[in-house]
């Protein structure tokens, strides 16, 4: 068994009790239910395509971040978040924000594996690469903030209150996007600032047996 195999292993057990704990007599059942359909399609997907379109390590690693994250707010609402409270009394911010640091880190979390896919099976390099992803963010955080409404619209009042998580903000959704936005340029920001410090030694060695040959 590859090293590789057995981390998606025990992240995939770990995602499993999480969600039986997110699951179990959760703040509101039907919210829990709702908010969790997206996701559990997606670590099937994950699944279903691992042996043929195997991402690296640290893609599933910040996959099961993001997805943890996710289950947390599950569990309480969004908006009835403990740390989301534990913020809001701490530095005054007038409501339970649990729900901005998981759109923040759905860019800063999946950029990298969104990045990783384009550049296993395309031909994509340079700006693009990473233009590209950013906007995928962008478009699937926008695509998620969508469904929400269609949620409210169309399930019980109360509960599409609960799963839009607005908390009477009428820029809720473009504040949500925006950071996922703001997650993802940091993200790209990071892996641009490691790929140069990282190919400077490799440089700074070239040069070193150029200068030996001559």
């Amino acid at each position: 068994m590859s090293c590789t195999h057995r981390l998606v292993t025990a992240l995939m057990i770990w995602l499993i009790a999480l969600s039986l704990w997110a699951t179990y007599e959760p703040v509101d059942r039907q919210f829990g239910l709702l908010a969790s359909l997206l996701p559990v399609l997606f670590v099937l997907i994950l699944a279903a395509t691992y042996r043929h379109l195997c991402l690296s390590p640290a893609s599933y690693i910040l996959i099961t971040l993001f997805l943890s994250l996710h289950m947390v707010g599950v569990h309480y609402t969004y908006a009835q978040t403990p740390i989301g409270d534990w913020l809001d009394q701490t530095f005054h911010l007038g409501r339970n924000h649990y729900d901005r640091v998981v759109h923040f880190s759905f860019g800063l979390l999946l950029t990298y594996p969104i990045e990783e896919l384009f550049r296993i099976t395309s031909t994509l390099r340079g700006w693009l690469l990473y233009y590209l992803s950013i906007m995928t963010i962008l478009g699937l955080s926008g695509l998620w903030e969508i469904i929400e409404s269609w949620v409210a619209q169309t399930v019980r009042p109360e509960l599409g209150l609960t799963y839009l998580g607005s908390q009477g903000d009428l820029w809720d959704a473009q504040k949500d996007m925006a950071a996922a936005l703001y997650g993802s340029l940091l993200c790209v920001g990071g892996l641009l600032f490691w790929r140069v410090i990282r190919k400077r030694p490799e440089i700074h060695r070239k040069d070193l047996l150029a200068d030996s040959i001559r």
